[in-house]
Parts: structure tokens; sequence; C-alpha cells
């Protein structure tokens, strides 16, 4: 039996989450990062004087800069000079410190009841300190994780060049056998903040993935006896049965351009991998051997899927031209590797790596060729990119007394950190467009 939630009530009028929240613990951080400090927001009630949000807004900056592998924040409350305002700020101080960048933000409490929240980056090499970036939010109480969020994106870009993706959302799986609906496909912000169930089974929920637009979500389902492909639009949580063939149905990927879907079947005995067009329903075989195809995964171009195949007797990366059929073999790191997640400019690959009893996530660079391994765990799986490309999470079981439960990792492997807090066995990962509401 499967149970799908209404999204649209959900998303949009409930500021409360379904579970406890889960939370991002650091296990390996990066001592080259750009250094950056996040002065705590000063908070002022513009009818009762100062009062105190139910969110750290600095903190929630702080975390999300530091996650991205790119920024090392400085722990404020050693320090002994914390400014509140520009005319605070003492360079001299700053300069030697080794900190050139600091943000300083007020959050006040209007006579409606919204939360306004203001901040200056402001880069304190120059003598007057200059504000480099600067800007206003008003929001409702409900969406002051996602406000903060939204400043570390601008933060990020401004001195990085790189579109942030701390808004973006991840979904999952969760498994908890004495439940009554033991089988859970949860949505939630990237850090494990504000979790949402959108479905429910008494049957296994597999594979989700996202549409390119952020408004659906295809997984497979085995609430009719075997598997089946379905495709969930968040706004209504109406479900809709696409592909349901005798044996097995899976591993469901929306091309970018939204047109098309990809997915593996077992319907001629072998899997193979085909194509819906998601406008007329017209489904064409792409490989056609005996060998088994699956996990396919779109390059940006709409033309090319990179897939797992055992053509050549362990299982490797290949990528196959839609149009044409022309295949390519990618992955050639020892014993096997499988799964691939092609990056969102298409110039990398993650993959889940076999060998000497371990499973593990590796990156294939494409211009180089280059390949290697970046976790070292026992059983590490469903690698998912971030769409800015810049952070990777996967579910990861690191001992056999453990359930799987999701890992952050940036994707040049020096940024580790677990999500704690999640309940059951949690799978499947994946990473959502820049931003879902």
């Amino acid at each position: 039996m499967q149970i799908s939630l209404s999204i649209m009530l959900i998303l949009y009028l409930y500021p409360f989450s379904l579970l406890a929240d889960m939370h991002i613990e650091i296990t390996c951080g990066v001592n080259t990062s750009y250094p950056i400090a996040v002065m705590p927001f000063e908070y002022v009630n513009n009818q009762c004087g100062k009062s105190e949000s139910d969110e750290d807004i600095a903190l929630i900056i702080a975390s999300d800069l530091r996650n991205s592998s790119k920024f090392n924040t400085v722990p404020v409350e050693y320090l002994p000079h914390k400014p509140t305002k520009i005319s605070d700020i003492i360079p001299t101080f700053w300069e030697k410190l080794g900190i050139n960048t600091i943000v300083l933000g007020t959050t006040h409490i209007s006579y409606n009841g919204n939360y306004i929240i203001s901040y200056h980056l402001i880069d304190t090499s120059r003598n007057p300190a200059l504000i480099i970036l600067e800007n206003q939010y008003s929001v409702e109480k409900k969406w002051l994780r996602h406000a903060a969020h939204t400043i570390s994106n601008e933060i990020f870009e401004k001195l990085t060049g790189i579109k942030g993706a701390f808004c973006a959302r991840i979904a999952y799986i969760s498994h908890i056998n004495d439940n009554k609906y033991p089988y859970e496909l949860y949505i939630s912000d990237y850090d494990g903040h504000n979790q949402i169930s959108i479905c429910r089974s008494t049957e296994p929920l597999m594979s989700p993935a996202w549409s390119s637009d952020g408004e659906k979500i295809a997984y497979v389902t085995f609430d009719s006896g075997h598997s089946e492909l379905v495709v969930q639009t968040l706004r209504t949580g109406l479900i809709n049965n696409i592909v349901n063939f005798p044996n097995h149905n899976g591993a469901p990927a929306f091309s970018p351009d939204c047109k098309k879907i990809a997915f593996a079947l077992s319907k001629t005995g072998s899997l193979n991998l085909y194509i819906m067009d998601l406008e007329s329903g017209e489904i064409r075989q792409l490989t056609k051997n005996r060998s088994n195809n699956t996990e396919p995964s779109w390059f940006p171009d709409n033309k090319h899927i990179a897939y797992t195949s055992d053509q050549g007797g362990k299982p490797q990366i290949y990528k196959i031209n839609i149009n044409t059929a022309d295949i390519q073999r990618l992955s050639w790191l020892h014993t096997s590797n499988q799964n691939p997640q092609v990056s969102s400019d298409g110039t990398f690959i993650m993959m889940v790596n076999r060998h000497q009893g371990r499973q593990n996530i590796a990156k294939l660079n494409l211009l180089t060729g280059r390949e290697e391994i970046l976790t070292d765990v026992l059983l590490a799986d469903t690698p998912s990119i971030a769409p800015n490309n810049t952070m990777v999470v996967y579910s990861s079981i690191k001992d056999f007394t453990t359930t799987s439960n999701l890992e952050l990792i940036s994707t040049d492997g020096h940024f580790k950190a677990h999500i704690k807090g999640g309940k059951g066995d949690i799978r499947f990962p994946t990473w959502s467009p820049l931003y879902v509401k």
C-alpha cells in the first residue's frame, strides 16, 4: 500500500517539519579554504525591544560556507572584537588574523510580524572597510532558513564566481522496519533540515530522481507486487504510473530539458536502456544486447547518456549517443565501476567503485581521464552531485553494525561531513536543481 501526501499543503501551508531535523557534522575539514568571519546577527524587535529569532541566521550562513569546502569560517565566539556595525570595524585587527572578509547583519521584527533581514559583506583589507555586497529580505518566520541559505548563495557567488546551491533540496528514501509504512520518500534542505515526507508505502521505494525544473520526482515503487516507475508532481502530490512492464522497471533519469526520461527495463530478458518522450508517451529502446545496461545519467547536451554495463565482463561506465547509438567506454579503474552521475557541466562523473571487498565513491575527470577514489568506507552508494558541482551527497555504511546514513563530500574529496539525525536506513539521496521552493 502506498500513500501520497499533498505536497502543496505541506510545502506551502505548514512551516514545521514532520521529523526531527538532521544536521551536518564535519569529519574532515579543509585547512587551505578562504577564511571568513560571520558575525552574530543583531536581533531587534520593533515593538518589544531585542528578541532572539528561532533561527540563528549567522550560524546557518557560516555553516553553508563551511560545508561548501571553499571557506574556513572562523569561530567568532572566541574573538575579542565582534563588530555589530561597519563603523566598529578595525582593519588592523582583521589583518593580524589574516581575515579579509567579514559578514555583518541584523534581523528586525516588523510591525506585521515579518522578519526583515539585512546583511553586509565587507572587505576589511581596505581602510576604511569597504562594503562589497549588501541586501535585505522581508520574510515570514517559516522562511528564515531559506532566507539565510539565499544570503549564503549571494555571498558564495560574489566571492567565488560560482552559483551557490544552498537553496537546493535533497530527496531520499528512509526505511524503518517496525513502522506501519516502513518506506518513506522524503524531501529536505540540503543540510537535512525541514524534512517532509511526500510518499510512504508498505513496499520498497527506490531511486528517486528530480526533474530539472524541480516540479516532479520520478521513483520506483513495488506497490503492485513488482517494480514500476511513477512520476509525482510536487505541487499537487499527484502520482502517475509511467512504466509498468513485466520483470524489472528501474533507474529513472529525467533529461536536462525535461522532455524525456531514461530508465532500465528487463522485459526482453537482460537489462537494457529505454527512453520515453514525455509529451507523446512513446518509448524507444536504446541499448540492444544481452548484457545488463542500467543506471542512466544524462549529459547536459541532452544527446548522450552515461550508464553502467557489464558488456566487458565487469560493470563499468559507458557513454551512448541517443541518436546514433554509438558507445564509448569511459571508466577503467580497478575491478568495477557503476552508478554514474554526470556533473551539470559535463566535465566529470561521480561513480561507485568496487575493489577488494569495499565500495567507495570515485571521480572520473572527463577532461583528463583521471580516475580517483574519494572515500574510504565499507559501503558507499548512490552519489548525487550538487547542481553547482561543488558537493556530493551519498549513502554510506561504515561497518557491519551500522545502517546506511547520508554523507557529504566536496567534489575534490578534501571536505567530508556526516548528515546526522535521520531515522532508520537512509538511501538513494538525490539533489534537486538549484532552487526548489
